[in-house]
């Protein structure tokens, strides 16, 4: 990508109606526009940070034995009647509309009722169990007041996988993996070290869900940390029963604020039951299927990733997460450096790194080098008539002070181990 083609711009300022440091970022970075309060769209960079989350979490959800699909966004309000969760008394944040030919429908909120009245058509005996069916998709909620930027919105992009296994035994063995798929999530994502599992309420389908909560001082939980274990509780189930069942001591608790960037929860016969959701045993007996949920949102995960680690000057990307792997710079008019800087670029093009060349001109280097800063890739690679004279190009990562001028060849090795 060539900077002087991106279409859009980076601010100096964000809107004044923002007050979260991740929206504020993104919108003077380009990575996202806001369309009203809680919605936002996500321009180039910011769907290329989009969708490298989305992979990472495909690969981890099929590794464990998730099969993809896609459902709609349309919700059947007779579906969701069976399990009483139509009723606006009951869930306060549906988004419903009218159909011109008549009836009324809603808009995704969770996908609960959804996955349970489709497999219903699937599942018939015990040979057909288990089955981890998940996707990715828009997910919809009116909310009163929406606030912290794409950590919390009306509208957001999430994936959500649900289990359904024969018998607690089998959920349970699965449930571990989901929790080990998860911690690999947010390690790949570049926040595994400081993602904590949680326990929290497991409402009335279990004694605790757990949680994956990012300490960050704009959280909105409060979870208490015991640092030798990486074990968490979060403030709403922190009581003397829950810490001897945990073996935890509240004297090595640390209280911290953080955001829940993913939740697994054991769902029982909750949502198999009102859709007679059941299976023959060997024996020939009809048996409720047992039914669990694993969620995360990805924006909402990708609004984290820059609340933790961004810094004064800007965003700073994980290697893994980033739109581009390198920042390539053109400082100067010289048409010396210009055709070094294109050949530098053609050369990363030619070895598949991930490249953004700012190759603006009339763009003074103090604007470019605080782009850079702000847009965030994990390397910045300068080509001027000051690393020209020293034979090369100067190299340096987002978060170091200072660079070094290597060669071009140099540049190429280390871009390509760090793949």
């Amino acid at each position: 990508m060539r900077q002087s083609k991106l279409f859009t711009r980076t601010k100096k300022e964000a809107p004044s109606d923002e007050v979260s440091k991740n929206a504020e970022l993104l919108i003077r970075g380009g990575f996202i526009y806001k369309e009203m309060a809680g919605v936002y769209s996500f321009l180039p960079l910011g769907l290329r940070v989009i969708e490298k989350i989305e992979n990472i979490i495909r690969e981890e959800m099929d590794a464990i034995g998730g099969q993809e699909m896609k459902t709609t966004v349309f919700q059947n309000k007779e579906i969701w009647e069976k399990s009483n969760r139509w009723d606006d008394e009951v869930v306060d944040v549906w988004f419903k509309t009218k159909l011109k030919s008549g009836g009324e429908i809603g808009l995704s909120f969770t996908n609960e009722e959804a996955y349970s009245n489709i497999l219903k058509q699937y599942i018939s005996s015990y040979k057909d169990l288990p089955v981890y069916p998940y996707d990715f998709k828009e997910i919809f909620r009116n909310e009163v007041r929406s606030k912290s930027g794409i950590m919390r919105g009306r509208e957001f992009y999430w994936k959500a996988l649900y289990s359904f296994s024969k018998d607690e035994k089998e959920h349970n063995e699965f449930y571990e993996k989901a929790k080990m798929a998860y911690q690999n999530i947010f390690k790949r994502a570049g926040i595994g070290h400081l993602t904590y599992l949680t326990f929290a309420t497991g409402g009335s389908f279990s004694k605790f869900s757990h949680e994956f909560q990012t300490v960050s001082s704009v959280g909105e939980d409060t979870i208490y940390l015991d640092e030798n274990s990486g074990i968490a509780v979060n403030k709403e189930v922190l009581n003397d029963e829950v810490l001897e069942s945990l073996n935890l001591k509240r004297e090595n608790l640390v209280e911290q604020k953080a955001v829940e960037v993913g939740n697994i929860f054991s769902l029982g016969t909750k949502f198999s039951e009102p859709f007679d959701l059941k299976y023959k045993n060997e024996n020939g007996e009809d048996r409720l299927v047992i039914m669990g949920s694993y969620g995360i949102g990805l924006g909402r995960l990708m609004g984290t990733v820059v609340e933790a680690l961004a810094d004064d000057k800007g965003i700073i990307w994980p290697e893994s997460i980033a739109p581009y792997k390198v920042h390539l710079l053109l400082l100067g008019d010289d048409e010396n450096v210009k055709n070094e800087a294109e050949k530098v670029y053609e050369s990363l093009l030619k070895n598949k790194i991930e490249v953004i060349f700012d190759d603006r001109i009339g763009v003074s280097p103090g604007e470019k080098f605080a782009d850079a800063d702000l847009l965030g890739m994990p390397y910045r690679a300068v080509v001027s008539s000051r690393s020209m004279k020293e034979n090369g190009i100067e190299i340096k990562k987002r978060n170091e002070e200072k660079g070094k001028v290597i060669s071009l060849d140099e540049l190429l090795i280390l871009l390509k181990s760090n793949a």
